[in-house]
């Protein structure tokens, strides 16, 4: 399980960085999108993958951290996905609005010669 969610998390920041190189708006965005993506599943993946846990302990008994899962990674992945829906959705407002106003979509504001 550990191989396959860290092949997940190298193939998702590759392509996200890869797409962050590229010169088109949109493509930038969607890149920050998988990379966002990408940091999620890693600070997911540093809770402890375990199934059939108890997120946290009863008063009064003996602390094993084996026997609970670690609620504060899956708080912190579940405000970083809104937050990333929010500035996604913003990144898009933009894109239009500059699209509309220079008549491109590339980064750099102007269509390289052809």
């Amino acid at each position: 399980m550990e191989l396959v969610l860290s092949l997940g998390i190298g193939i998702l920041v590759g392509s996200g960085v890869w797409l962050l190189l590229r010169p088109r708006t949109y493509q930038v965005i969607i890149g920050l999108g998988l990379v966002s993506y990408a940091v999620n599943l890693f600070i997911f993946s540093m809770g402890r993958l375990v199934t059939d846990k108890p997120p946290v302990t009863q008063a009064g008994a003996q602390i094993d951290p084996t026997t609970f899962a670690d609620p504060i990674p899956q708080a912190l992945v579940l405000t970083a996905i809104v937050i990333g829906f929010a500035t996604t959705a913003l990144f898009l407002v933009v894109l239009l609005a500059s699209r509309g106003l220079m008549g491109t979509d590339h980064v750099d504001g102007k269509e390289p010669d052809r």
